[in-house]
């Protein structure tokens, strides 16, 4: 399906756009066959209508080159005296059919280069603009330039869940960087401008998934690192009931603890990647039970508790904080003891990826060892491996998959011993171990899920305070920073 929905894309906004300027082209003396040559064609227009050289340069820088497209067709189709604002943008949305109706129509003839003074002085009375129009190309112009930015430059995100909690906060509101690992092209380019998944209010899809491109990435300024701070597509989206597009999945950020290649373990709450103790974030939090302490949040101060940002959870039995505060509280005379609450090694979680605690007798404090596919990385395919690879091969890289049994895998109706991966992939977990839905529990992330890393918080609002103290003053514009 997608092979057609891609030809049928070529189809309409190649050929039959690149006939049509055969035809103006002739029409404005000049040969026919420049309108077919890509770049070249674009020359053409320029010179047709007049348009300064430099816009030519402006064509071949990254995202600049939309806003230089559609400012060069825009005063070629003048140059054919098309100044209302709808068939300009019919020229810009729907070449296929407004190329090859003015191309083919007899009344449509060249006028002169439409941005030039004399053409201008000619056609005033034409190009004027009402005020309504003006107030319609600025808007169209701002929502062009802000989707831009935000699809290839830099976005906001909000954090809704306390999952990197005390890394980022609830109510933490960041920016993210599209530049730093490569912008990725849209997957789904038809869909409601600042909306994502669903539309506000009405809650209907915000996008249609009658066209789905191939994943592209722009050139970035580095890789996914360990540490780093990651905005990613939630990879289970994929499944029932939302079954939707890769660059529609809800948007998680959570920190890469693992890139392509590695191996992954966690012991006793440390993760450790190809056989070393990962660093922790210093802001990192767990569980602990707090030993001899009255029933009532342990008897502690309130403020206290606060200065040292420890939540309690599930009826005053467990406290979260970081190892830092655990050291500090340990010092108080009537706390006697502050233990770690840690799932031991060898027991079963069958919530945790791959879900199969038969062969698998993992938890979240205790995983793995799991290696995470890498792109060209051949894995043998096995009762072990099957489990683990199985989600990877079959829903992200797209392959037909049939198990006939536990140790045998059908790809693209051919029996299959191994399989090589076609993408890398990337392991991720929250600061706030325990609070978590992360890659313990859903797996890998693909490379075609990721989104961009998270620079700064620029705002910080906490619901919980009274109204003086919503804002968190001491975290506006903080950086985040990987270890």
């Amino acid at each position: 399906m997608n092979n057609v929905v891609i030809l049928l894309f070529v189809v309409l906004y190649v050929i039959i756009p690149f006939i049509g300027l055969y035809k103006m082209f002739e029409k404005a003396g000049e040969a026919g066959w420049k309108g077919v040559v890509p770049l070249y064609n674009a020359w053409v227009m320029m010179e047709l209508s007049g348009k300064r050289k430099w816009w030519f340069i402006l064509m071949l820088v990254p995202v600049v080159n939309i806003l230089a497209i559609i400012s060069i067709v825009t005063d070629f189709v003048k140059s054919f005296g098309k100044f209302r604002l709808r068939e300009q943008a019919a020229a810009i949305l729907f070449p296929f059919i407004a190329f090859y109706k003015w191309g083919t129509d007899k009344d449509t003839k060249y006028l002169g280069k439409a941005a030039s003074d004399s053409f201008k002085e000619r056609h005033k009375l034409s190009l004027k603009k009402s005020s309504g129009r003006e107030w319609t190309e600025a808007i169209i112009f701002a929502v062009v330039a802000a989707t831009l930015i935000r699809t290839f430059f830099i976005e906001a995100y909000t954090i809704p869940t306390p999952s990197m909690e005390r890394s980022l906060l609830v109510g933490d509101f960041l920016f993210v960087s599209k530049v730093n690992y490569g912008a990725r092209t849209p997957m789904t380019p038809v869909a409601f401008p600042f909306a994502h998944h669903t539309m506000p209010l009405i809650g209907t899809k915000a996008y249609w998934d009658g066209l789905e491109l191939p994943y592209y990435r722009l050139p970035g300024l580095s890789e996914v690192k360990k540490g780093d701070v990651v905005v990613f597509n939630y990879p289970m989206e994929a499944d029932s009931p939302f079954n939707r597009p890769v660059d529609k999945r809800e948007n998680y950020i959570k920190r890469c603890q693992g890139t392509p290649g590695d191996t992954l373990s966690v012991v006793n709450s440390q993760v450790f990647v190809n056989g070393k103790a990962a660093e922790n974030p210093p802001e990192s939090q767990i569980q602990y039970t707090i030993v001899n302490a009255s029933a009532a949040a342990y008897g502690l101060n309130p403020k206290l508790l606060d200065d040292l940002h420890i939540s309690i959870y599930e009826g005053d039995t467990l406290a979260t904080m970081t190892k830092a505060s655990a050291a500090t509280l340990r010092t108080y005379p009537d706390v006697k003891a502050v233990n770690p609450v840690i799932a031991p090694k060898g027991v079963a979680d069958y919530q945790t990826f791959p879900q199969d605690p038969k062969h698998y007798k993992w938890n979240a404090d205790n995983y793995g060892p799991v290696i995470i596919p890498k792109k060209g990385w051949t894995v043998k395919l096995d009762s072990l491996t099957i489990p683990i690879y199985y989600r990877a091969i079959k829903v992200y890289e797209g392959n037909k998959v049939e198990q006939k049994d536990k140790n045998t895998l059908y790809i693209n109706g051919a029996k299959a011993d191994t399989y090589t991966f076609k993408m890398n992939y990337y392991w991720m977990m929250g600061d706030n171990r325990h609070d978590s839905l992360d890659s313990r529990y859903w797996g890998f992330v693909p490379e075609d899920h990721i989104v961009g890393k998270a620079l700064f918080v620029w705002m910080s609002w906490d619901d919980n305070a009274s109204f003086i103290h919503k804002i968190r003053w001491s975290r506006l514009f903080m950086p985040i920073h990987a270890y």
